[in-house]
This record gives C-alpha cells, structure tokens and sequence, in this order.
C-alpha cells in the first residue's frame, strides 16, 4: 500500500524582487508504500529540510503534489491540515520538544488527550509504547530528570501513539552522543520491523543512515541517486559514505 506519493515538486524561495530566487527544490518526485524506512541524505544546501518542511505542512510547495494517504496536504486549509497532522503524521525533531511542564507519560499522551480519546485507551497506549522503548519505568520523570537519549525515546513515542501512516524524523540523533544515537536508532529499527512501521528520516549521518532500508539522496534540489540495503548494515554504512563522497556531503565514523 502506498503511503506517499510526491510527484514533481517545487519550492522557489524569492527573495526582494523575480530575480533574485532560491530554488530549493526542483521538481522532485518519489513514492514511499507502507512499511519502508527511509532516509533523506545530501550536501548541506541540498534540499532536504526543506523536502521535509513541506511533507510535514510546515511550508507549502510552490507547485506539485504531495498526497499521503490518499490526502493531497497543498490544498487543505490551515485547520484542515493541523487536524491531518495530528491524527496522520508522526514527528521526530532533533530538539526534542518536550513539555518541561510534563512528565514524560503525559508528553507522550498529550496528542491522545488532544482527540479526546477514553482515558483508559490513552493509559493503555502509552503504557505500551514507553514500553516498546523501554522508558515505562521512568514514565513520571520530567524531561530535565532524564538523559538526551530518554527523552528522544519519549518523543518518538510521542509520535507513534496515535498510530501514524508515517512518521517524519528531521535530524533525530542530532543533539546525542554516539550510544544515545545508537539506541534511538535502534528504537526506529524495532518500530519499522515490529510494526511495519512507516518512517522517513532527514540525516546528515551515515551511521543513523545505516539502519535504514534505503537511501534517497538529493544534490541541488533534485533526486541524484538512491541505494538499498541488501547485505549487512556496516556493507551499507560503507556504501553509504561511498555515496555522500560522490555528492561532497557528510560522513561520521562507524
């Protein structure tokens, strides 16, 4: 089943005057089914925040399609989309935008709580994604009691718990050290293939990179190139940065 389908997408920024224009993205398309992981990788200026800026309704695309689900999101209206995003799309930042206010339970729960959802389902639900991740035993700590790697735990089962069509990380181990990037990956793993899972993820690391499914990279706006997995994870890793020295991007140490 296909949960994402973009199909020639633009994003013209302009700035002053018609002359003086950025464009970041340059007729991209892509389809995304059911159960993939993938990661979004390129050179610093490629794109690809902003790729997923307009994924996530963020920012509106100059011109193209982005359907999701059956939704086409460029042509709902702010209340529209605020309401898809909450019930369809799952996010994962690199600042993990937890309430300081919460603990980590209630931050997990609160867009249940936003749906109004029966008490009893929420506490069930969020008792087995904190689960899943294995945070249930830390569930009434607040995020400041808690390490980097807890609390990117909690914000991804924040994003799950209302049973996503695909959840959209934008540089999820960005802010941790390389253990706390390990187990937070390893966590999208155990999502993707517990679950079936749909998630895509914006990275600048090939070691994050590595526990994908595939690798979509951007050059200048467009799609240059994509690899799949199909041995070990270090072959990919090593494939991987193969590909980023091709473009001129990024590399982090296995």
């Amino acid at each position: 089943m296909q949960v994402l389908n973009v199909e020639k997408l633009t994003k013209v920024y302009k700035n002053n005057n018609k002359l003086n224009q950025t464009h970041a993205l340059k007729g991209m398309s892509l389809k995304i089914n059911k159960g993939e992981f993938v990661g979004i990788m390129g050179p610093s200026g490629s794109g690809k925040t902003t790729f997923l800026n307009l994924l996530s309704g963020i920012d509106k695309a100059t011109s193209g399609v982005i359907n999701i689900s059956g939704n086409e999101i460029n042509n709902m209206n702010k209340n529209d989309l605020a309401l898809f995003r909450r019930q369809h799309l799952g996010f994962v930042f690199q600042e993990f935008n937890l309430l300081d206010s919460l603990t980590l339970s209630e931050n997990v729960m609160l867009p249940m709580i936003l749906d109004r959802k029966d008490v009893t389902e929420i506490d069930n639900r969020t008792t087995d994604v904190m689960s899943l991740f294995e945070i249930n035993e830390i569930k009434n700590k607040y995020p400041y009691e808690v390490s980097g790697g807890q609390q990117q735990r909690a914000a991804i089962s924040r994003a799950i718990i209302n049973n996503p069509d695909i959840v959209l990380a934008d540089e999820p181990t960005g802010n941790l050290d390389s253990k706390s990037s390990r187990i937070v990956m390893e966590c999208f793993q155990k999502l993707n293939q517990a679950q079936n899972c749909t998630i895509l993820t914006v990275t600048h690391d090939a070691f994050a990179a590595s526990y994908c499914k595939k690798i979509i990279f951007i050059k200048d706006g467009m799609i240059n190139m994509e690899i799949t997995k199909t041995g070990s994870r270090k072959d990919f890793f090593n494939k991987i940065l193969e590909c980023l020295a091709v473009l001129g991007g990024e590399n982090d140490g296995f």
